[in-house]
């Protein structure tokens, strides 16, 4: 092989492996909003729906447990409501609390899920705080509705039909300026 054909070769071996780097880029970037469309039309990994208006109650009840969790990077306090027990169907409002704990202004974001994994596709929520920037000023307190339903398909479904209670959790993490 002549050294031009081979200065050929390198450049076309080079050209392919920077056109491969740049579409892996592409792919890097497009992954957390495909996976986050992914989740929240399957319901995978515990990921909730998303819904306009609740379809009305149903006879049964199923529990549902809150929780709540704080990144050690982010001052403030945060409470889960009480635990409730709710007709399937039923649109129901419950309100966590924030607290800054800190005298300057502080951010935050929520991420969320649901336990069981399985149940995150009959978990719809209606309104809700999760993946909006949320600002408090020091030493402020504010509460954060989550307005949800439990689809009542729950109960036909053989591998949820006999789940009682429901986890929703969430967990805030600092934002940078």
């Amino acid at each position: 092989m002549t050294s031009d054909a081979l200065g050929n070769a390198n450049r076309r071996v080079a050209g392919r492996m920077a056109l491969f780097a740049l579409v892996m880029l592409g792919v890097a970037f497009a992954s957390v909003p495909l996976y986050r469309v992914f989740c929240q039309v399957t319901g995978f990994g515990g990921t909730t729906q998303v819904a306009d208006e609740a379809p009305g109650a149903v006879a049964g009840e199923i529990g549902v447990r809150f929780d709540s969790n704080v990144n050690g990077g982010l001052p403030w306090r945060f409470e889960a409501p009480a635990p409730v027990r709710i007709a399937p169907g039923a649109r129901t409002e419950i309100r966590y609390k924030a607290t800054n704990l800190v005298a300057r202004a502080t951010k935050g974001t929520a991420t969320f899920n649901v336990s069981p994994a399985q149940a995150g596709q009959y978990f719809s929520k209606i309104e809700c705080f999760c993946f909006t920037e949320q600002e408090l000023k020091g030493g402020e307190q504010v509460e954060m509705p989550v307005v949800f339903f439990v689809d009542p398909a729950i109960a036909t479904d053989p591998d949820t039909a006999t789940i009682d209670e429901i986890t929703l959790s969430y967990t805030f993490f600092p934002v940078e300026n």
